[in-house]
């Protein structure tokens, strides 16, 4: 089965799970990169339920594929700050990634984003991982019987990302200037992925901007809370070796880069 087989295959699966959705689906133009969107849209639009083992082959087959053509950045390549080893700035695709953790901005629900081929990091790392990690994460809210509290963390297995953990945390969103609870809450954000990553004896975990995207944290303010959270905490836990601030646009790497080459 080629790539484009492999699409209209998966493409089919999910409209019996979702039949109410052909009609739609039928308006997209056939060409590859149309019907590669179209499949991207009924991964993101369909709700937790079983998966069948047949879907799953062919979904990991292609995503593992696409994740090779995007090509793998290896953290243990990134140079570190040479203010501090344990800390290390990449400006770049986070799926692409390769550390022990990555770490998704989430909200509430922790299942992703339902908004086809959103910009969103939480809809990058859900599409590139794959279905499973939609159906880990309903497992989680579910044992635990509510949505994820602001500034907690919870480890899923990676799947289909190079990196073998994603740690979901929900950051504070923010209307305005953030309040002294918001920036405790950012900061929570950050220690908790850090102690959750240590009780896991994990080495490495690459953050990206937490609450600064669609939850509209102030980006200056937002990188501070970032590097002086993590700073403190690696000064008193030796297994984390090091720590990513993973950026996407220059600006915030700007702002990362003055932050870490002062201190």
């Amino acid at each position: 089965m080629d790539k484009q087989q492999s699409i209209q295959y998966l493409i089919r699966s999910l409209l019996q799970d979702m039949p109410s959705l052909r009609k739609e689906a039928d308006g997209f133009p056939p060409d590859p990169a149309s019907q590669r969107r179209l499949l991207c849209s009924l991964m993101n639009l369909r709700p937790p339920m079983p998966l069948q083992q047949d879907f799953l082959r062919v979904q990991d087959a292609l995503l593992c594929a696409e994740r090779a053509e995007k090509g793998v950045v290896e953290e243990v390549a990134l140079p570190v700050c040479a203010a501090d080893p344990h800390l290390a700035l990449w400006r770049g695709d986070i799926t692409r990634l390769r550390a022990d953790a990555i770490v998704n901005a989430a909200n509430s629900t922790l299942l992703g984003c339902f908004h086809p081929c959103h910009g969103c990091i939480d809809n990058a790392i859900h599409s590139a991982a794959g279905l499973q990690l939609r159906d880990a994460c309903h497992r989680l809210i579910r044992a635990q019987g509510h949505d994820e509290p602001v500034g907690k963390a919870k480890l899923t297995p990676g799947y289909n990302l190079p990196s073998r953990y994603v740690l979901h945390t929900v950051g504070p969103l923010v209307s305005g200037q953030p309040t002294a609870l918001q920036r405790r809450e950012l900061a929570s954000c950050y220690r908790s992925c850090l102690e959750l990553a240590a009780e896991h004896r994990l080495e490495s975990v690459a953050f990206c901007c937490i609450s600064t995207g669609e939850f509209h944290y102030p980006h200056q303010e937002a990188a501070e809370i970032a590097v002086n959270t993590v700073t403190a905490f690696l000064q008193s836990h030796s297994t984390i070796k090091k720590v990513i601030f993973n950026v996407y646009q220059e600006p915030d790497a700007l702002l990362y880069r003055g932050l870490l080459e002062s201190d």
